[in-house]
């Protein structure tokens, strides 16, 4: 099992890979949202975290306002979780707006103080514990995409922080690959060249990607098929 399966437990799920995310209506900073509305005709990030007042937690959230033009820029609406309360939500939020020298706070953070969501949602972390003894909540994020299915999930264990960059990067692959038939390589940035999927073949695809190329392997298999990323 990959080391993510060994550090959460689930007892219920958000869904699978291309099922529907669920319509909660949920409490936030911003007022009562239901989730498929508040994302409206765009994509979503909804990104959970163990607890308000934590060291972790404030730098994600500081670094993920500071990189909110670029989700914007994608059209990205955002959503975090924490098991506090919203009046918490709003105290620790001053806290992470000195951290990282920020006017606000522009995404909602929803309310979560008797874990039910985070419960529902499988993202307990049996390894790390809060004051009560009680297991913290896992870092989760969820991807969704304008047909509000899952697009994308990760957990991280409540130790460690998450790469942003990494979000935004699955995100310009996520949407590329949506309407184009590619797939990113292994460290692709958007911009770089990507492959040309197995079920494209000859004629098709020497049509739409005109400037193909494939890699020799040992194999003789022409599978290899590197192409300029689509526009």
């Amino acid at each position: 099992l990959p080391l993510f399966s060994q550090a959460v437990v689930s007892t219920q799920s958000t869904g699978k890979l291309g099922e529907v995310f669920p319509n909660d209506e949920v409490s936030t900073t911003a007022g009562t949202l239901k989730l498929h509305e508040y994302f409206g005709d765009g994509w979503g990030i909804f990104f959970t975290h163990p607890a308000d007042y934590t060291p972790v937690c404030t730098t994600e959230l500081s670094m993920v306002e500071k990189m909110t033009p670029e989700f914007t820029k994608r059209n990205v609406k955002l959503i975090a979780l924490s098991c506090n309360s919203v009046d918490d939500h709003k105290g620790w939020s001053k806290d992470i707006m000195a951290h990282g020298d920020l006017e606000g706070v522009s995404f909602p953070i929803i309310e979560d103080p008797g874990r039910e969501l985070a419960v529902k949602y499988g993202m307990l972390d049996p390894d790390e514990k809060d004051k009560a003894g009680l297991p913290l909540t896992a870092r989760a994020v969820f991807i969704v995409g304008p047909d509000k299915k899952l697009k994308l999930s990760i957990l991280y264990p409540a130790t460690t922080g998450r790469n942003f960059d990494e979000l935004l990067r699955v995100v310009d692959s996520l949407q590329l690959t949506a309407y184009k038939k590619v797939a990113t390589p292994a460290n692709w940035q958007s911009g770089g060249d990507c492959m040309v999927l197995p079920s494209v073949k000859g004629a098709e695809a020497a049509t739409l990607f005109p400037s193909m190329r494939i890699e020799s392997v040992p194999s003789g298999r022409e599978y290899m098929r590197f192409t300029p990323q689509p526009q």
